[in-house]
């Protein structure tokens, strides 16, 4: 019988690019791909030490001078909604949600378009094409799923989700720009923390959050939250918060990294 040993992962960098949250910065990514034959565990304890999913890539800000994005996670247990928060969940009480598999279909690209078009018309992923948009959906090595919303039979909101051991990271939403003032965005989260909670799970996976960037700073109102620090998971310190740390040198990172089979 033979038996074959997994093969470390290869981590590589990109190169510098405009920081698209603040200004007169720039961002580079430490990455890797998920192999198919160990994604699962790979992603699982990746995205414990601050890494997000991206079709078949998980990638970490490695950014040479600037440590502004960190990782975030709600405690589940631990959260209560705010009286705004709870006026949004009242707001969007009609809403009905489905889970589904991944599989995109033209209602979900032209949602997705009208939402882009709308709210990130210079944003990366502006003018893509519908190829694209399918890979984003359906490409993933791991256990994915759509949760997505319909009011009055109309689809107008989809989460990408991910499952993890302990809990569900939010890959990318989108949903239709008119229901803005409904803050459905907001709606999204909460509901995620409310099917974690149904389900034993502790965490809510944010992704990102940059505080004092406008695009990102939201997810800071989803308390208790906790960052991904060189020491493992810290509750947010806001007025502790440094965004000109160093994040050191990428053989370093590369070095602290734990994996599920080493």
């Amino acid at each position: 019988m033979r038996h074959t040993l997994p093969v470390s992962p290869q981590f590589y960098v990109t190169a510098p690019q405009p920081c698209p949250y603040l200004p007169d910065r720039e961002e580079r990514k430490l990455f890797t791909t998920l192999d198919v034959n160990a994604a699962l565990d790979l992603n699982d304890a990746l995205s414990h030490q601050g890494f997000r999913r991206s079709q078949n890539v998980i990638y970490r800000p490695s950014c040479a001078s600037c440590s502004a994005c960190q990782s975030a996670r709600v405690i589940v247990a631990q959260f209560s909604p705010s009286k705004s928060q709870k006026r949004v969940l009242r707001r969007n009480q009609k809403l009905v949600r489905t889970i589904k598999r991944p599989w995109a279909t033209e209602e979900h690209y032209a949602l997705f378009s009208n939402y882009l078009h709308s709210r990130h018309a210079d944003g990366g992923m502006a003018g893509m094409e519908v190829e694209e948009f399918a890979a984003m959906i359906e490409e993933s090595p791991v256990n994915t799923q759509l949760v997505q919303y319909t009011l009055d039979n109309e689809l107008v909101a989809v989460c990408l989700t991910d499952s993890l051991s302990d809990g569900l990271s939010m890959v990318y939403s989108f949903f239709k720009p008119e229901l803005a003032r409904n803050s459905i965005g907001t709606y999204m989260i909460l509901d995620h923390i409310r099917i974690a909670k149904q389900v034993g799970m502790p965490y809510i996976y944010l992704g990102y959050w940059v505080q004092n960037s406008p695009k990102m700073d939201y997810k800071a109102r989803f308390m208790p939250l906790e960052t991904f620090q060189p020491d493992g998971w810290k509750p947010v310190d806001f007025a502790g918060s440094n965004n000109d740390l160093p994040n050191g040198p990428i053989p370093e990172q590369v070095a602290a990294i734990h994996l599920p089979f080493s």
